[in-house]
């Protein structure tokens, strides 16, 4: 791939780039940690004598095995069902009692979609229990934002990169998410703040613990004094802002809930990331842990409120040594400054308080008025082959998108601007940030389209919403296609749900309170399963409507299509 290789400046503008000089991979002491951190994710079972085994290194998270005396529990399920599978036959050489319960920590899919290699490996099903918003979130993730987080997933965890290209991704070895359709089973037991209850002999306490996210929680088991803290505590500076996106992380709650762990002084800690921590030792890591997420959060307000902007914050604030020097906040998933700017937004929002920043120029008036400043696009483009040069590549990708609004040698500028982009990668250590800009690079370079990490099949969407669904059509609707246009479409399915959808003033309103089936343009009777299959492209309408699957009782079958059609983009 040409962005692993790097030419002379002179080569790069007279000749193309020959495959033959490989970019020296550096040896800068940041990689060698990096690389030492990966011995966090041992392939491995690792057992302990209270009837705790950790399944380590199979994929991105840890899977959790507790033994009672009549049957098992799962905490976590990994992030694929092929993986699970290895992990539960593992786990069944050790006690092949049945799974009594599995138990979701939050909503990531790195922790839910190995669920039904656990659930379908016996007759009768487990309980699977998980905090009362657990089921909706998974919903989002798999709905409206399916697209944009399946996108930005890849490039952060790498999983179009070569394997030889990853070094890890932070929390895990690798992500592999998006090999198989998500194996996720719905909760059927849920819970607000806390759950107590005994399974299979063992003593269990579950608490709503909001911190990566809104609806993680912590498993406490009293008689083992071990505590497993889902995503609230990994060996690595906490992710309170996660490159693929994410809604505002309370990062106030999310000390509240590690202090209430440290309430409950646990000796055993077992995370769903990285290796588990014993001894004196685990009190010492989870209060070094909040103190760090304090420090950052507290001085980003004070300075904040002597009237500073995110990035003169960024310049001004750093872990005192004491706190950067252990092992627990290092930034090998999240970073002091991408927490920095989250924190800002969670209580200001996008605005800096600089009068500059309330309407910005567009990127195209910008670019024009700096070239004119430059003294036209042929400065402004020796400027850039300058930076590129003396290898500021930061500056490099700022100029290279100055140059693209200004549609000026397009070509050699896309590929100076990915060589840049290759350069940063290659040299980075905190792993989403440096995996995200290879895999910029590799998509530039391959043309290969990115790999959807949440592939719908039949038997996840059983489990969605149907109001997901016509959710996910308010928000597919352009509005080029529908101007003008003003349409009623009642829908009938045989749950016994009725929905009417309204176009007007180029939006659409998905009514569930009026049930008035009357004087509807298009009308349209179908199980559930079947539009839920249909919309999320996996079933043929036309094959639908030629079945009797789907049945146009109002308007032509012709219109109902038509309007279905218009929601692609």
């Amino acid at each position: 791939m040409r962005f692993f290789y790097l030419c002379s400046f002179i080569i790069i503008f007279l000749t193309a780039c020959s495959d033959d000089i490989p970019i020296p991979t550096p040896k800068l002491n940041s990689l060698e940690k990096l690389e030492r951190h990966s011995e966090n994710f041992a392939k491995g079972i690792y057992s302990y004598d209270n009837g705790i085994h950790v399944a380590i290194g199979y994929g991105i998270a840890n899977s959790i095995l507790i033994e009672g005396n009549t049957g098992n529990i799962i905490i976590d399920t990994t992030d694929d069902v092929a993986q699970a599978a290895e992990v539960l036959k593992e786990f069944q050489k050790i006690n092949n009692n049945p799974i009594e319960a599995i138990i979701y920590t939050h909503n990531h899919g790195d922790h839910v979609f190995g669920a039904s290699a656990f659930y379908h490996a016996q007759e009768e099903a487990p309980l699977v229990i998980a905090h009362a918003t657990t089921a909706a979130k998974v919903n989002t993730i798999l709905g409206k934002l399916q697209p944009i987080i399946s996108l930005r997933s890849s490039r952060m965890f790498g999983t179009n990169l070569p394997p030889e290209d990853v070094i890890n991704v932070g929390l895990g070895p690798f992500l592999a998410a998006g090999d198989n359709a998500p194996g996720y089973i719905a909760p059927n037991l849920t819970f607000e703040k806390e759950l107590k209850l005994n399974i299979a002999g063992i003593q269990l306490e579950l608490f709503h613990a909001p911190g990566e996210t809104d609806d993680q929680i912590f498993v406490w088991l009293p008689e083992f004094n071990a505590l497993m803290p889902g995503d609230n505590f990994y060996e690595t500076f906490p992710n309170l802002y996660t490159l693929r996106g994410t809604s505002h992380r309370d990062v106030k709650g999310w000390i509240r809930s590690i202090d209430h762990m440290r309430s409950l002084q646990p000796t055993r800690l077992f995370p769903s990331h990285t290796m588990p921590v014993e001894g004196e030792e685990v009190m010492e890591a989870l209060t070094v842990y909040r103190d760090g997420m304090q420090f950052i959060h507290d001085q980003t307000l004070r300075l904040m409120n002597k009237g500073f902007t995110a990035d003169e914050i960024i310049e001004s604030i750093q872990l005192p040594e004491e706190l950067a020097e252990s092992p627990y906040l290092v930034e090998f998933y999240g970073t002091v400054r991408y927490s920095i700017r989250s924190i800002f937004n969670g209580y200001l929002g996008w605005f800096s308080g600089n009068p500059a920043d309330l309407d910005p120029l567009t990127i195209s008036q910008k670019a024009e008025k700096i070239s004119v400043l430059a003294g036209g696009d042929e400065a402004l483009f020796n400027e850039l082959q300058n930076a590129y040069n003396n290898k500021e590549m930061q500056w490099v990708l700022e100029l290279a998108d100055l140059l693209l609004a200004r549609e000026f040698n397009v070509s050699q500028v896309q590929d100076i601007k990915f060589d840049a982009i290759a350069y940063l990668g290659i040299r980075e250590s905190n792993p989403p940030r440096r995996n995200y800009l290879l895999s910029m690079a590799h998509e530039f370079e391959s043309g290969r389209p990115y790999t959807s990490l949440t592939e719908r099949s039949p038997d996840i969407l059983s489990q969605m919403p149907l109001e997901t669904f016509l959710e996910i059509l308010t928000i597919r609707m352009n509005p080029e296609k529908f101007l003008g246009k003003k349409l009623k479409v009642c829908l009938g399915f045989d749950s016994g749900k009725q929905f009417n959808l309204y176009l007007r003033n180029s939006i659409l309103e998905v009514n569930t309170i009026d049930s008035d089936q009357s004087s509807c343009d298009i009308a349209m009777e179908s199980s559930e399963q079947i539009f839920k299959e249909v919309l999320a492209g996996i079933r043929n309408p036309i094959v639908s409507i030629a079945a009797g699957d789907i049945v146009v009782s109002e308007g032509s079958n012709v219109e109902f299509l038509s309007f279905l059609a218009d929601f692609r983009d």
